[in-house]
């Protein structure tokens, strides 16, 4: 049972044990918790801290947030709940005293390609009624400057009475949109390399076309030779003008191949259709690699990439139109918006204002709104799904934040500490999964879940205030107060990589050697220009193209609930090569996907049945007992264990096993002690990637990239989603990687990391166009010395360093 918690300075009236007061879980069992029960008071905010794979996440978002959802969407009639995601009931036994839960997540905005920060808040609807009202030349309605709605023309019929007679009279209605038609509100348009879609060598029955999933079997095949337009048996090179036209552009067209109706389209508007409308990284891996290859993305020559039409831009007020207000920095266009002064439509400059206004507040003013929501960092996208909730009226409602402070340099923490408590004054119950100190400190009540990861995990370790959690023994409580040490020496460059002259996004025309052979991280403010400096300019300059420049960002990684560890990282390929080996089989068996799998389920293990508007249930393959194989599968074995066995095993006992005796694999071995060097030893090779947490996920990418060949690594905040405990395991772990002759460039918030650099190179001074300029470059020490920037001052503090004297004294 939780204890009463302690009223802190910061925290309003007292709560009592009343049970109405509460949030009761009892028996959860979600992933690997282990039956836990716990009371959280409401009104309050609590923050849920462990190690990574501890069960936070388990217990916050796949109980608590989960069933409150379900539970709302169960009120609606059955007829819309068919149109809704169909949410399961989670496994616990008892869920008392839940209210509306509001999840603010680290999930990406989405891939639409149309999709941009206006467009995901407000702001750009509110723009678009501006300029509809205001601007001259007026233009039409609020849709004439949307980017996301064309202009078209459609005949219609209108029946007009006069007295006892009637007449039908035909017109034609125009809409009037603000999508740019030459780029079709994209903003920019693709040139595809032809030869990379075919091979004109060869015909069409003889696979020249080299597009992933167009084959000669099935439907594609059936319409290309039952088409009539050209001769499939005929090498593409000989076509005639005409062939080639309707192999390549014909317009979608009826035709009939024996007997069916079937649609043609020629290949250059079905690939625009079904590959470049969508975003690139949406794509699967092999797809994503063609549209790489083969097509080149280019700012639209009509629109110059603003995505609308030359009427919308055509409008303005005070000399302004409305893609350039949406390309300005936020921060100066509630500047711009705050200066006019039109009474006809003040509750919507008053509300305008208040959004672009919250944008500042929670450190995001330096984006703007023409931004595509895809670029955005996990933080950033959190971040901006808090803004529609900053000014909401609702109350008694539990917000549920995954490591808000993501992303956010120590001195912008705070900001976000005052919000969160902001959102909890105003009577909501407040819920935060968090590992940084600074957002701990400032929780009403703390849930310690451990006391390990994965199946060492799952259990309730600590309940209380944040001192008694200093006093708790728990493995959180004892890190809590970590600080990391400045290094006494400093390893000496190796050699350099020369930036010169960048400006990516908002870089100043930034001059700056990167030391190699070194540990060098880059901090700075958010929006400071860290991310364009790193991954936008690096990536150009010759020498690093010359070392071999392996870069690990934040983009997340894909999987479906068929994917695991083993499969992610191509474990799988030496295991099943070993076990085919020992027994003399085919390498296709030892695989859940191929040949091996289960014919009941399908190598998924479990059985899904759909029940419509209700959540589908999943039960266990009564045939393969979810193991996942067939039982003749089962019977071949390596080292004594069969191939379900070995996909059970933690990676630490993997590494073990492969490592010697009749199961010794070295390939195998390897990517295992990569993924123990990443602190996943914890992780069963057979887990699926649905059941990771964001920071597993993000060393799942390190560990695998650790095995590609590269003398520089580029990571973006390795310390995401890492407990106090671990991050010393993550300072080993890039030690070990320079000394063993790599350069690491690490873009890092993390003060332990900065403390343990060779090198800082620190941007700034502040963010958007207030950035993009060095402002520091050197050894932690003289940036803790010289303390002549926001990070040198939050560094100071972090390491304990005595004030700067004063001039005077």
């Amino acid at each position: 049972m939780s204890k009463v918690m302690k009223t802190k300075t910061q925290s309003p009236a007292p709560h009592t044990a009343d049970r109405h007061d509460l949030i009761r879980v009892q028996g959860a069992r979600v992933n690997n918790l282990k039956d836990i029960s716990v009371e959280l008071p409401k009104r309050r905010l609590t923050v849920f801290t462990g190690v990574s794979g501890s069960g936070k996440s388990s217990l916050v978002f796949g109980t608590i947030a989960a069933e409150s959802q379900r539970l709302i969407n169960e009120t609606y009639s059955a007829f819309v709940q068919g149109f809704m995601p169909t949410l399961a009931r989670p496994e616990v036994d008892v869920l008392d005293g839940l209210t509306t839960a509001i999840i603010v997540d680290q999930q990406r905005m989405g891939a639409d390609p149309r999709s941009t920060v206006g467009t995901a808040t407000d702001a750009n609807a509110m723009l678009r009624i501006l300029f509809s009202r205001l601007g001259k030349p007026h233009i039409g309605p609020p849709g004439a400057f949307a980017f996301n709605v064309p202009s078209v023309k459609a005949a219609g019929a209108i029946t007009v009475e006069r007295g006892a007679k009637t007449k039908t009279v035909r017109e034609t209605f125009t809409r009037t949109g603000g999508m740019c038609p030459r780029c079709e509100g994209m903003g920019n348009v693709s040139d595809i390399d032809l030869s990379q879609l075919y091979d004109d060598s060869k015909s069409l029955n003889e696979g020249a076309l080299t597009i992933p999933g167009y084959s000669m079997d099935g439907w594609f095949g059936r319409i290309f030779t039952g088409c009539g337009f050209f001769d499939p048996d005929k090498p593409i090179r000989k076509f005639s003008k005409k062939e080639l036209h309707d192999l390549l552009y014909k317009e979608p067209t009826k035709i009939k191949v024996d007997g069916i109706n079937l649609t043609y389209e020629g290949l250059i508007p079905k690939i625009q259709k079904s590959m470049l409308s969508k975003d690139v990284d949406s794509l699967q891996s092999h797809v994503r690699a063609f549209v790489e290859r083969a097509v080149t993305f280019t700012t639209c020559p009509e629109c110059h990439g603003t995505r609308l039409s030359e009427a919308a831009r055509s409008s303005k007020i005070k000399k302004i139109n409305i893609a350039e207000a949406c390309a300005m920095q936020i921060s100066d266009l509630a500047t711009w918006v705050r200066g006019l002064d039109e009474p006809s439509v003040a509750p919507l400059l008053a509300k305008l204002v208040h959004t672009l206004d919250s944008f500042v507040e929670i450190g995001l003013g330096y984006l703007s709104l023409d931004r595509p929501s895809g670029t955005l960092s996990g933080g950033e996208a959190q971040r901006v799904k808090m803004i529609r909730h900053l000014g909401s009226s609702l109350t008694d409602v539990t917000y549920v934040f995954d490591e808000p402070t993501i992303g956010l340099h120590p001195h912008d923490i705070q900001r976000m500490n005052e919000l969160l408590l902001r959102l909890r004054d105003k009577g909501n119950t407040v819920l935060v999964v968090e590992h940084k100190p600074e957002a701990i400190a400032i929780a009403d009540h703390i849930v310690d879940l451990g006391p390990g990861a994965g199946t060492a995990g799952g259990t309730v370790c600590f309940e209380g205030t944040v001192n008694e959690l200093r006093a708790s023994g728990t493995v959180t409580g004892r890190h809590f107060d970590d600080r990391a040490a400045l290094k006494k020496t400093v390893r000496k460059p190796a050699g350099k990589l020369a930036i010169r002259s960048a400006t990516t996004h908002n870089l100043q025309s930034v001059n700056v050697d990167i030391p190699l052979g070194v540990l060098c991280v880059i901090t700075g403010v958010a929006g400071s220009g860290k991310s364009s400096l790193v991954h936008g300019s690096l990536p150009q300059q010759k020498a690093a193209a010359d070392a071999g420049v392996v870069s690990i960002d934040q983009s997340a990684i894909r999987g479906s609930r068929r994917s695991n560890p083993a499969t992610y990282t191509g474990l799988l390929d030496p295991i099943r090569t070993a076990f085919a080996k020992a027994n003399g089989v085919k390498p296709a068996l030892f695989s859940a996907n191929s040949e091996g799998a289960c014919p009941t389920c399908n190598g998924a293990g479990v059985i899904y049945t759909d029940l419509a508007m209700m959540a589908s249930v999943a039960t266990l393959c009564e045939e393969c007992e979810g193991k996942r194989f067939q039982a003749e599968v089962l019977k071949y074995k390596l080292g004594g264990k069969d191939i379900s066995q070995v996909l059970a095993m933690p990676v630490t006992e993997a590494a073990a096993f492969f490592a010697t005796g009749k199961a010794a694999t070295p390939a195998a071995h390897k990517i295992l002690e990569r993924l123990v060097d990443v602190g996943l030893g914890y992780l069963s090779l057979g887990q699926p990637l649905t059941t990771l947490s964001g920071g597993e996920r993000q060393r799942l990418k390190l560990a695998t990239h650790m095995g590609e060949k590269g003398g520089v690594y580029v990571l973006d905040e390795p310390t995401t989603g890492l407990h106090l405990a671990d991050v010393e395991q993550l300072l080993g772990l890039l030690d070990r990687l320079v000394e063993a002759g790599k350069s690491v460039i690490v873009i890092e918030h993390h003060q332990a990391v900065m403390a343990h650099a060779d090198w800082i190179i620190d941007l700034g001074p502040g963010a958007g166009h207030d950035g993009g300029r060095i402002v520091f470059e050197g050894t932690p020490a003289d940036l803790v010395a010289a303390r002549s920037t926001l990070t040198g001052k939050h560094l100071a503090a972090y390491v304990g360093a005595p004030p700067k004297p004063s001039r005077a004294s």
